[in-house]
């Protein structure tokens, strides 16, 4: 990712920066600032506005013809001219999130190994044990705000694809920025290198990454704990986002109440399909005791989705087991149940059902046909598996039946927004985890809703980042979902959208960051003094304030080699 100027060192000169940020290279750049950062005669010498860049990059954008080829280029631009990078994400947001992120980083990170050109973050092996604090040093950059990790090997939908993952924290820190205003240069890509289970990956002469199957769950235990403690000491306060590992029950658990983290894969899907949930279960008319959620699905996301409803349905009066109980979990065996005759994992045992009176249900049909739910949820990356059949009873038996197909990459998808549509006769409050194009009906454009995890894991890091806050809390998640389903627009919710327009994310991260402050505030976890002082109103300016804004930039330049050239006429 390109260089910029961190918030921390922001009042510093940059004649003393050790690193050259690559939008210093930036043709929009006076000759002034040119010279003050030593890129003079380095580009062309022509003074371009923003316009003219857009439309050159625009251009090239549209020349390439497959997403990957688009992947390419924009990923290119970010690390040659950072700061025109995120202008243009920024103004072409709905465009551009899914060419940075789901569903072409899942294209990207399959062919990771084969179209590497660049460092694009920080590789750590399971040969650095006992030395990770010294590889970080290494990292070129002072001041690590926030950092996303991942091992690979639970990549999306995908599977095992060791360290050709790294595109998902490179990705997902590329929209903290572009959607939730944290400085590029205070995030930091992670993946490590635990070996992997692809024998194919391992077999293949170009992948990048250590030959070895995988370690133990031991080993990676002890090595976890090595990495946690030299992050904090190296950056006192970082925030560390865990994404898509197979199996990220162990490390949330030890290490949520010890440090700033949070896994994105169970708490921030849980928290952005709750804000959904929260909207779409005002319309359909059922009453949260009368609710009954079927999951497709019984992994790490899954699970972690239900139980953020269930804090929801509890907030609303239900008891915890009568929450809980609204819920029915399908994986490839069927139904999840105490007398299945399997050993479940732990992970499904909260959610496992005891009163199916000995009957088994051996696949989704048979379960929709036994609980005939009001919500309908898919986590299961089996596409297409929402077929006609079962979204033709879930609008048979509901007015308003609820369809989230969550699963990503789009053909991982269990339903299609056009075939929910279809086969409920339009009666469908959807909301999928990759994008589908809008469609008309009677004349009327209908858009689906997106799911998107970007609508509040950049407000759950901003607002950990801005408070200071020594843990990331359940309630501060929780948070997060709820303010989410309060970023509407009155024009949004009439046309019975359940996220807000994507090009406003930006200000729904406002929001979203304010609420996870509150609730940090709330839970004790508040470093940062001046938060207690400040009214709703003057938080939300604050944070405003705080994130990072690419189009300022040249214009913070400007400003800072007048006031080198004012100091200097004054000596």
């Amino acid at each position: 990712m390109g260089v910029a100027f961190s918030s921390s060192a922001a009042s510093g000169t940059r004649a003393s920066a050790a690193i050259k940020d690559t939008g210093d290279y930036d043709t929009s750049n006076s000759s002034a600032v040119r010279k003050y950062v030593k890129t003079y005669g380095l580009t062309p010498p022509n003074v371009e506005n923003y316009e003219t860049q857009k439309a050159r990059c625009l251009r090239q954008l549209y020349s390439k013809t497959q997403p990957i080829e688009k992947y390419q280029y924009l990923s290119n631009l970010r690390n040659t001219n950072v700061h025109l990078f995120y202008r243009l994400a920024i103004d072409h947001m709905k465009e551009m999130t899914p060419l940075i992120y789901t569903p072409v980083v899942g294209e990207a990170c399959q062919k990771w190994s084969e179209i590497y050109i660049q460092p694009e973050g920080l590789y750590l092996s399971f040969e650095d044990r006992g030395n990770i604090r010294a590889v970080l040093d290494n990292w070129p950059r002072p001041n690590v705000e926030i950092t996303v990790v991942t091992d690979g090997s639970r990549i999306l939908g995908l599977g095992d694809l060791g360290i050709n993952g790294m595109g998902i924290p490179v990705g997902k820190l590329a929209l903290y920025s572009a959607c939730g205003g944290i400085r590029p240069d205070a995030t930091l890509p992670l993946t490590i290198d635990l070996g992997t289970s692809n024998k194919t990956l391992r077999e293949d002469p170009l992948y990048l990454g250590s030959r070895r199957d995988k370690v133990t769950a031991e080993e990676e235990k002890d090595y976890l704990n090595e990495l946690m403690v030299a992050l904090t000491d190296k950056w006192p306060g970082i925030v560390i986002q865990y994404e898509d590992w197979k199996n990220p029950f162990p490390s949330l658990e030890r290490y949520q109440d010890k440090y700033t983290m949070f896994n994105d894969d169970i708490q921030g899907t849980g928290a952005v399909i709750l804000a959904g949930l929260i909207s779409a279960v005002k319309r359909n008319g059922v009453g949260i005791r009368d609710q009954r959620a079927v999951l497709m699905g019984a992994g790490s996301a899954a699970v972690g989705v239900a139980k953020q409803i269930v804090a929801f349905f509890m907030q609303e009066g239900l008891t915890e087991d009568e929450a809980r109980r609204c819920f029915w979990l399908v994986d490839t065996k069927g139904m999840v149940t105490n007398d299945r005759g399997d050993k479940l994992a732990d992970h499904k045992t909260y959610f496992s059902r005891s009163d199916n009176n000995g009957q088994q249900f051996a696949n989704l049909h048979a379960t929709v046909e036994h609980v005939r739910p009001t919500i309908l949820l898919g986590l299961s990356t089996i596409g297409g598996i929402f077929d006609a059949e079962i979204l033709t009873n879930m609008g048979q038996w509901n007015k308003s039946p609820i369809i989230f197909p969550l699963s990503n990459p789009s053909h991982k998808s269990e339903c299609t927004y056009e075939d929910a549509m279809k086969y409920t006769e339009n009666r469908a409050i959807f909301a999928s985890g990759s994008p589908f194009p809008s469609i008309e009906i009677n004349g009327r454009t209908m858009t689906p809703g997106q799911g998107n995890n970007m609508y509040v894991f950049p407000g759950i890091g901003l607002g950990a980042i801005l408070s200071k806050a020594t843990t990331i809390t359940q309630s501060m998640i929780y948070a997060s979902a709820v303010s989410l389903s309060k970023a509407l627009t009155e024009e949004e919710i009439a046309k019975g959208w359940l996220y807000p327009d994507i090009s406003r994310v930006r200000e729904a991260s406002v929001v979203v960051t304010a609420g996870v402050i509150r609730a940090a505030e709330e839970a004790g976890v508040v470093r940062e003094p001046k938060i207690k002082t400040m009214c709703d109103n003057q938080l939300d300016a604050w944070i405003r304030e705080k994130m990072y804004d690419p189009h300022r930039e040249v214009a913070r330049l400007d400003a800072e080699v007048r006031g080198t050239t004012s100091e200097k006429s004054h000596l």
